[in-house]
């Protein structure tokens, strides 16, 4: 089984460090990730997540000859999944949407801890138009940018886990990780806070090894 990770950011260290956490979370699976060379380092509200596009689009005919059996949109705001979608030669699916279905199918009410506030609408547009608005108590932007967080750190680690502490105090039953850069943090983070995290990145690693099962 082959899974592809697109990101749709042109900053190839998240494009491994993805790679690498859904490789540990699918053994079974045969795990490549490529990078967006001609999107923007981050993806950072609607206006990047346009630009990143075309890019994305011009990978799908070399994807189709890598023999691909399903494509992961690495990015959380599931930029371009519409349009990669329509035009793949096998399933999609974005790192964010796998992350609201993998909390609904714990049962769960849930909160995202995001990067900055300009995320928040692309990420509530996309909770919504999937039908888990019922299941999301709130979307809470760390104030932290993307390139931070992948550069992680103890202050980066603590700004978060305040953020997943402040998600469960408001009901929040389970917290999804509401970027790519957050996956190689997921453990560290776990270990300090007091409820259940969901990282998109695993659970479009199995989610999608589902799909494309015999």
């Amino acid at each position: 089984m082959r899974l592809l990770y697109l990101n749709p950011n042109s900053t190839e260290a998240m494009t491994q460090s993805m790679v690498a956490a859904a490789q540990a979370a699918a053994p079974w699976a045969e795990i490549s990730g490529w990078t967006n060379v001609d999107g923007p380092p981050a993806i950072q509200g609607a206006a990047d997540g346009a630009a990143a596009v075309p890019g994305l689009q011009a990978m799908l005919p070399e994807a189709r000859d890598f023999g691909a059996d399903a494509l992961v949109i690495g990015c959380f705001d599931d930029t371009g999944l519409a349009e990669i979608r329509s035009a793949a030669h096998c399933p999609v699916i974005g790192i964010g949407q796998a992350a609201y279905h993998m909390a609904a199918l714990l049962g769960q009410r849930f909160s995202v801890v995001t990067t900055l506030p300009v995320s928040v609408p692309v990420i509530r547009d996309n909770i919504d138009s999937y039908g888990f608005a019922p299941n999301c108590v709130s979307v809470r932007a760390s104030g932290l940018s993307v390139l931070e967080v992948e550069a992680g750190g103890s202050a980066v680690l603590a700004r978060l886990g305040d953020e997943i502490v402040q998600a469960g105090a408001e009901g929040a039953q389970s917290v999804v990780l509401g970027c790519a850069g957050m996956a190689p943090l997921r453990s560290a983070l776990a270990a300090n806070t007091p409820v259940p995290l969901v990282d998109g990145v695993v659970a479009a690693a199995r989610l999608a090894s589902a799909m494309v099962q015999d």
